[in-house]
């Protein structure tokens, strides 16, 4: 599945290679997570890192198979001309139950919440305490973005030139997504049975925030 994605995005363009900011940090720009490799934590300062193709590298899609009725996380991060875009969508072979599908609908409504407090011109740091409060409102707290003692603090990243740009949604960012600056929103949950969540990139207008990516016009969940 991660092949099939490099491959596209070869052929649009994409040259190899993902900056970023937090030495010494890097990233596979394709992290698929199937079920229970959805909830391994790793190194990387995020949700979901994914297996990975080997223990050294515990970072990206791994070797397990898809089972009917489990979330597949597919996070995929690209560059065109230099200028990252970051987009993750739900995959399901089958359907999936009630229960990840209520968690699903619920990062819906905490992205909702993020981008519109990020269009008023919120400060990041209040953002998060909003969008944090709100999830652990659902009784998601413990599993917001990992689970303890692996929680990444944050809702949003900013990104440009490089994937972990500045502001933050996360707390000590006291200060606005400004006008012009980009940033990837991806509220998401983890359980020990997998992952699931939503990200769309966006870039803050005079009138609120734009989507960059496919928003509303790709589905957050796709059932095969």
């Amino acid at each position: 599945m991660a092949g099939a994605a490099d491959e596209v995005s070869r052929a649009a363009g994409f040259g190899g290679r993902i900056r970023m900011r937090k030495w010494p940090m890097d990233c596979d720009r394709v992290v698929i997570a199937a079920g229970r490799s959805g909830a391994v934590p790793s190194y990387f300062d995020s949700a979901v890192a994914g297996l990975g193709a080997s223990p050294i590298s515990s970072l990206g899609a791994g070797f397990a198979r898809v089972a009917e009725g489990e979330p597949v996380l597919v996070d995929i991060v690209h560059l065109h001309r230099g200028y990252v875009s970051d987009c993750t969508r739900m995959f399901s072979a089958g359907r999936l139950s009630d229960e990840w599908m209520q968690r699903l609908d619920d990062m819906a409504q905490v992205r909702d919440l993020v981008v519109d407090s990020l269009g008023k011109g919120d400060d990041c740091s209040a953002v998060w305490d909003a969008g944090s409060s709100l999830v652990a409102e659902m009784g998601h707290g413990e599993h917001l973005m990992g689970m303890p003692p692996d929680q990444a603090k944050f809702l949003g990243h900013s990104i440009g030139l490089e994937l972990d740009e500045t502001p933050v949604v996360a707390r000590g960012f006291d200060r606005p997504l400004q006008v012009g600056g980009t940033m990837a929103i991806e509220p998401k949950v983890i359980y020990p049975e997998g992952a699931i969540g939503t990200e769309d990139s966006w870039v803050r207008t005079s009138d609120g925030m734009e989507c960059l990516t496919m928003g509303k016009s790709f589905p957050i969940l796709t059932e095969w």
